[in-house]
């Protein structure tokens, strides 16, 4: 967003792991405050006009109503953990939550180049947003140990894919986003 520069943009002004994000991962958006970005987002509009450059915790007013009902729907990325993973940022540093982040999405480019049969990137992506890192280097490691590198692409993305569902399901996480039903 024009106006908008930060000092780590891998993580957004409103807690959303930029790094995660489909729009990072496929090239078209540099993250949150990281250049052009998202241009139309409202959180970005209203921090830059607020001069606040880190994240919007740092607001007199936050949570605002911009922050209402963020935790129902995630349709585009896992928006419903934006509080959680901002209180998460404040808690550990950014230092130690970022190189997390890092680690994730080594694993996630690792998944989609290896265990993507075309049709697994959006079940990756949220996987490796609401997964504990434990829980997903466990996950991924134990289907990498027993799936035979000559098995067929979609057979060994399947496997993949129910190993993240399972250690999804052992915590009462589910995979499937939610989407925001239209407004009439």
């Amino acid at each position: 967003m024009k106006g908008l520069m930060r000092k780590d943009p891998r993580v957004a002004l409103c807690g959303l792991n930029c790094l995660l994000c489909q729009m990072n991962v496929g090239g078209y958006c540099p993250g949150c405050g990281g250049g052009a970005g998202q241009q139309s987002c409202p959180k970005a509009k209203c921090a830059r006009d607020r001069g606040i450059f880190d994240f919007c915790a740092a607001c007199k007013d936050y949570p605002c109503e911009k922050y209402e009902g963020v935790d129902q729907y995630d349709s585009f990325l896992p928006t419903s953990r934006m509080r959680t993973d901002m209180e998460r940022v404040q808690r550990m540093g950014m230092e130690a939550y970022t190189a997390e982040l890092e680690e994730k999405r080594a694993i996630l480019d690792y998944l989609l180049e290896h265990w993507n049969d075309g049709r697994r990137k959006g079940l990756y992506l949220t996987a490796v947003y609401l997964l504990e890192l434990e829980e997903l280097r466990g996950a991924v490691e134990g289907v990498r140990m027993e799936t035979p590198g000559d098995e067929e692409q979609k057979a060994r993305a399947a496997k993949m894919a129910a190993a993240l569902q399972r250690a999804a399901a052992q915590r009462g996480i589910s995979l499937k986003l939610n989407k925001k039903p239209k407004q009439r």
